[in-house]
């Protein structure tokens, strides 16, 4: 294991090659040209990471931080109060990814997301003196931008090291959410954790569809691999339940589709199950919508017309779902032991959900238009 306390050497991994591809990457000012307006912030700590790695068109970097654990500011309703985030960029390279922007204050593209991962260094250290900022009852979220068990986890250990940490203390809300079933690596320290600190894994699955699956998270593994997961997990006493997120409207949205997830969740033995609609940031909007024009081309008017003014579905449509999922999870046996990370909630399904959440539907005009 690569200690987190001493930086990351060139000389200490091995160098790979990847031809012509890292000739071009090689070729990627990291520094400022000298009539350019000088980095500050975390763009000069990115500036000046040092390149440890390279591979499949993916560069990992040293990124010194003076924080791990940092307090969430949204106007978004989030169950969470601490974020962290081992590694800043992320390899699985999902078509929507909304944390897309995060590299944007580094001054760098939103491409480079997935093809410039930072290793964020001494993590263990600045979580053992952060800790006590921590009130009771507040949650720590693990992955909210970055997934935690993505390739780099491998060789870095940046999360491991974190949960280290962690089994030193008591009396902490941990959530883990992750789309890798590397995270079953870590089951025998995650059931340390829980004995003396509230724990639950969300694992991220979209879809059952291992084919939609493969274009829509091209490096993430698969639908069949995570829900393996949730199984191991769950009987090493690991409290681990399923996201369905984003759920894509007019691409995995049908009842059919859902509730195939959910029973595959069930099956696995998921402690629960909750879906949260598509929400398009324009950083997101720029890797997803060319995405659409090449694999839903049918899609991409309706999609632009429903996300040019804003980042949300209408709240009609997160109800139905909602709704839905609660009637599937009834039907299925899932009770949802912990459900917080939700957005929200919403009332008994109503007697129509078995129809698909058809969104492009035209508005409706008058009161006799197909309700959505």
């Amino acid at each position: 294991m690569i200690q987190v306390t001493t930086p990351l050497l060139t000389s200490q991994l091995p160098a790979t090659t990847i031809g012509e591809q890292k000739a071009n990457m090689s070729t990627l000012p990291l520094l400022p040209d000298s009539d350019k307006p000088k980095l500050i912030g975390i763009a000069r700590l990115a500036a000046q990471g040092e390149s440890i790695r390279e591979g499949h068109n993916i560069e990992y970097f040293t990124l010194s931080t003076r924080s791990l654990l940092n307090r969430v500011v949204s106007n978004r309703s989030l169950p969470f109060t601490w974020a962290i985030n081992p590694y800043r960029g992320c390899e699985f390279a999902c078509k929507y990814c909304y944390a897309r922007y995060t590299h944007e204050f580094m001054e760098m593209s939103d491409v480079d997301f997935e093809r410039k991962i930072f290793v964020k260094q001494h993590a263990a250290d600045l979580l053992r003196r952060e800790l006590r900022h921590v009130k009771k009852h507040e949650e720590i979220a693990i992955g909210t931008a970055t997934d935690p068990y993505q390739p780099a986890e491998r060789r870095y250990e940046i999360t491991r090291a974190i949960l280290e940490e962690f089994a030193r203390h008591r009396g902490f809300e941990i959530g883990i959410v992750t789309k890798s079933n590397l995270v079953v690596r870590d089951a025998a320290l995650l059931r340390e954790i829980g004995q003396h600190n509230r724990l639950f894994v969300n694992v991220t699955i979209t879809t059952v569809n291992t084919d939609l699956a493969r274009i829509l998270e091209p490096r993430a593994p698969r639908p069949d691999l995570r829900l393996e997961a949730v199984r191991q997990l769950n009987l090493a006493g690991v409290a681990a339940g399923v996201i369905c997120a984003p759920v894509l409207p007019g691409i995995s949205d049908t009842p059919r589709d859902l509730e195939a997830l959910v029973e595959a969740a069930a099956e696995a033995g998921a402690k629960s199950i909750f879906a949260n609609p598509l929400f398009l940031k324009p950083c997101s909007a720029s890797v997803f919508l060319p995405f659409l024009e090449k694999e839903f081309p049918q899609l991409v008017a309706s999609y632009r017309e429903r996300y040019e003014q804003r980042a949300f579905l209408p709240p009609a449509y997160g109800k139905r779902l909602s709704q839905l999922m609660a009637r599937l999870r009834a039907k299925h046996g899932i009770r949802n032991d912990y459900d917080r990370y939700a957005r929200r909630a919403h009332p008994v399904p109503a007697d129509d959900d078995d129809e698909q959440m058809t969104l492009f539907q035209p508005e409706p005009t008058t009161k006799h238009a197909t309700k959505m």
